[in-house]
């Protein structure tokens, strides 16, 4: 048993040069058996013994060569400690058997180790040993001081090529191997439609991260016999976002370049054509469920024409031909009926509709596209209560934001319109189907073409041409204060043509017309009624529904108690309105009145 108070005797042993090696064994018991007094174990005298151990163990490792004795210094050394006394050569490859029965591997340790040229093939072997996620860690943590390192101190060497290509090699290896059995993940059809519908995602982002440190050898890895799709891929999804992210990064720096208006592609011609085996996912032609995946594949595909645009020349009969594939297998022009609470409806026929004019050489298939935005409903434009507050906020940045083009673009309504000016952008889109749906647009809508619009000068023509009646303004619902609303012959009137509004229907907009209606003092017991409960109950104004409550209910008990089961944490998952809340107090009313 060692006395507490030696330990900083011990350590200063373990730091002398001069220490004898017969000493050793001595010196490494005394700092790693656990403090104990007479009583048992202590605490405190325990975390001095480890201090002053840490303090000694580069020393010790550097003297001792025992296999049992090093053993013995190592289990007390941190991940920190050990990869600092792998990269200095005191902690070597000789050392890993011990350090693994009690810790598993990390990409540090193998920086470290391979350092040293003598153990960079121990170190590769390494490799398969981390979790997956880690592996590009090992290159990542290369220069642990990149940040910190003095303008004097030595730059850390290059990575060793051989174990640089090993880790290139294990960060392609997953997604090369999806590429050739690329089926659905295990749980993925449990996943909710609206995940599911977003662009396909193939990984890959350590071998992207690998890929994007040797750009000189790509031109080699797109043609690798083993790894080439996987490298095409993942220099088609990623090469041209990271060097606008890099220019974009540099321009912000007060020492860096400008950035330049349209800055210098990442792929060479012959890098990209290299790339086009891979442009449109032929390995995730069988995915089974079809109505998702192909459309998912297809909105891929023209994610990598919009990053790539030289893509739509260098290989246009490659994309139609992908298209109209995609289009057939999975039905993706027929429409389907929204089903209740897919709010992602309206974005899919957008995303087609786009993907379909960048993409699509078929006239039949653009007519249809034409076709499905036509059917969608109306888009509800709200211009919101008055407020001082906010008119002189928004007055001074921005004194056109109650007109209607802006109006239809606060809530992202202006998707429609956007998606048929891409869509008649299209040489192949028939004029006629545009100009069916142009018929049919809210006036809001045709404002924002002439406004906003891009596109051909007939498109442009053609909705200026359209006819509006002389009696139809602009199709705004126009919320007024009650100051505007009393000059009005009929107050209540015109509070139920904002709730017979579409805007009622329209998600972003219903709760503003609602908020409008309830905090207004022309509004009546009648209006409230057509309200979902949840706003009126837990809206800004609760004297308004007190007031109602307290008539309604009375001395009724059995009211009284039915409204507070009513109201419970789900109450408003129902979406019942205000008027059927009170109507299903009543029957309790009855029963009460059958009993007395």
């Amino acid at each position: 048993m060692v006395n507490a108070r030696t330990y900083p005797l011990w350590q200063e042993l373990a730091l002398r040069e001069d220490l004898p090696k017969e000493a050793l064994k001595t010196v490494i018991g005394a700092l790693c058996a656990p403090a104990t007094t007479p009583h048992g174990f202590d605490a405190q005298a325990d975390r001095w013994r480890e201090e002053a151990l840490k303090a000694a163990l580069p020393a010790l490792l550097a003297r001792t060569s025992a296999k049992r004795l090093r053993a013995q210094l190592l289990v007390h050394a941190d991940e920190n400690m050990l990869t600092a006394l792998a990269a200095d050569g005191i902690v070597t490859v000789a050392d890993v058997p011990a350090i693994l029965r009690h810790r598993r591997v990390w990409a540090g340790l193998i920086s470290a180790l391979a350092r040293h040229p003598g153990q960079v093939e121990a170190a590769i072997a390494l490799l398969p040993r981390l979790p997956g996620h880690e592996v590009e860690q090992v290159v990542r943590g290369w220069d642990p001081d990149r940040y910190s390192r003095t303008k004097d101190a030595a730059p850390a060497p290059p990575v060793p090529p051989a174990l640089f290509d090993a880790v290139l090699e294990a960060c392609l290896t997953p997604l090369a191997a999806y590429l050739l059995h690329p089926e659905p993940e295990e749980g993925w059809e449990a996943v909710s439609a609206f995940s599911k519908d977003w662009s396909l995602e193939l990984g890959g982002r350590a071998g992207w991260a690998m890929l994007a440190r040797c750009p000189e050898r790509w031109a080699q890895l797109t043609a690798h016999p083993v790894f080439g799709a996987a490298v095409q891929h993942l220099l088609l999804d990623h090469a041209e976002t990271q060097a606008l992210k890099d220019a974009r990064r540099r321009a912000t720096d007060p020492d860096g370049e400008e950035l330049p208006s349209e800055p210098a592609p990442a792929l060479s011609e012959e890098v990209l054509r290299a790339c086009l085996p891979a442009l449109c996912l032929p390995e995730l032609a069988g995915l089974p469920n079809p109505q998702v995946t192909a459309r998912r594949t297809l909105h891929h595909i023209a994610n990598r024409v919009r990053r790539n645009p030289r893509l739509a020349d260098l290989a246009a009969d490659q994309l139609h031909a992908a298209a109209d594939a995609l289009v057939t297998r999975g039905r993706l022009l027929v429409w389907a009926d929204r089903q209740e609470g897919d709010h992602e409806f309206d974005g899919r026929v957008f995303r087609l509709a786009q993907d379909l004019a960048l993409l699509s050489a078929s006239s039949d298939h653009l007519a249809v596209a034409c076709a499905l935005l036509a059917r969608l409903d109306q888009p509800a434009v709200v211009s919101p209560t008055p407020s001082r507050t906010l008119i002189r906020v928004i007055d001074n940045a921005d004194p056109d934001h109650d007109r209607p083009a802006r109006l239809l673009e606060r809530h992202y309504e202006h998707r429609r319109v956007q998606a048929l000016s891409t869509l008649a952008s299209n040489p192949h889109t028939p004029h006629a189907a545009v100009a069916d749906v142009l018929d049919g647009l809210h006036p809001a809508e045709l404002a924002w073409i002439a406004e906003k619009a891009g596109g051909p000068d007939w498109f442009l023509a053609a909705a200026a041409a359209v006819p509006v009646p002389e009696d139809e303004d602009d199709g705004v619902v126009r919320l007024l204060d009650d100051d505007e609303l009393g000059k009005h012959p009929d107050p209540a009137a015109v509070l139920q043509s904002w709730l017979d509004s579409p805007a009622t229907g329209e998600i972003f907009s219903r709760s503003e017309v609602y908020r409008a209606v309830v905090r207004s003092r022309y509004r009546t017991l009648e209006h409230l009624r057509q309200i979902p409960a949840d706003e009126v109950l837990a809206g800004h104004d609760p004297e308004v529904a007190l007031k109602i409550l307290l008539d309604h209910c009375g001395r009724s008990t059995g009211r009284w108690e039915a409204l507070a089961a009513a109201m419970t944490f789900d109450y408003d998952d129902e979406k019942i309105t205000f008027g059927e809340l009170l109507d299903s107090l009543d029957p309790v009313s009855a029963e009460e009145g059958a009993l007395t």
